[in-house]
């Protein structure tokens, strides 16, 4: 007992003298936030019609070639080529690579990489990114109903797989910079590729594709000024507050951490 009410009361010395050892606060992204101050120097916040120049016409061009003679004859030779260099040795990790930049988007400030955002700012931005882009393949798909190179099925463009990746890349591209973001462009490209590689896709779906991912990922972060008014955000201060408190229970000579999150 007496040996048990010793430790209690070093435990408890601990967290007078040694905060930072018994209580560990950290931010929603494990200390990697870096606070705007209310987005008075965030760029990617603000609208501005310039920034629709290189999405607008990757899909013009994309869409351009749904319906041109001259864009489809490049396509078909594009299939051709590919149909050669891949002969019956496919490869679908697009199927699941696609969607690497969504989880590193939010997965990558917990590993102390620098963010912009907090993480609850960075999940609506991403979910109102991929929300767009769902609705803008989606409707795109039913209205063209253009034909897959491998099959009857007139669902081609734009290139879902194309879309999805691109979104995630230009999100990272925003949120943690162009070293992040030359990566996550380097997977999307690949993604790209794949679905030309594999037979899924004519190449004017995955140029569309890319620029709806791009778009999208811009309204994601166009609307995150509206969330913080309507929800009343302080980005000055982290969304996430996580304490850590060590403890030990005399009785049973057993030691315990007992967390607490706010939100």
């Amino acid at each position: 007992m007496v040996k048990g009410i010793f430790i209690s009361l070093l435990m408890c010395t601990l967290c007078i003298n040694y905060p930072a050892a018994a209580i560990t606060v950290l931010n929603d992204s494990t200390g990697s936030y870096i606070p705007d101050t209310a987005a008075h120097h965030d760029k990617s916040t603000v609208f501005k019609p310039t920034r629709l120049v290189l999405p607008a016409a990757l899909i013009a061009v994309g869409t351009f070639g749904v319906y041109n003679g001259a864009f489809r004859s490049l396509d078909n030779s594009v299939k051709e080529s590919m149909d050669r260099m891949r002969g019956n040795c496919f490869f679908r990790a697009d199927d699941y690579v696609q969607y690497l930049p969504a989880v590193a988007y939010l997965g990558l400030g917990a590993v102390g990489v620098k963010s912009k955002h907090t993480f609850k700012e960075r999940l609506a931005v991403g979910l109102t990114a991929y929300a767009a882009m769902t609705a803008i393949v989606n409707s795109s798909k039913y209205a063209f109903k253009e034909k897959r190179p491998d099959s009857n099925a007139r669902n081609s463009f734009p290139s879902g797989h194309t879309s999805t990746v691109f979104t995630g890349a230009e999100l990272i591209r925003e949120e943690y910079g162009a070293a992040y973001g030359i990566a996550a462009y380097g997977v999307a490209t690949g993604v790209a590729f794949l679905r030309l590689y594999n037979g899924r896709h004519w190449l004017n779906d995955v140029i569309a594709g890319a620029g709806v991912g791009i778009l999208s990922a811009r309204i994601g972060y166009w609307m995150l000024p509206l969330y913080r008014k309507w929800f009343n955000w302080n980005s000055d201060r982290p969304g996430v507050t996580a304490a850590a408190v060590p403890g030990y229970d005399y009785t049973s000579r057993t030691f315990s951490l007992n967390f607490a999150i706010a939100l």
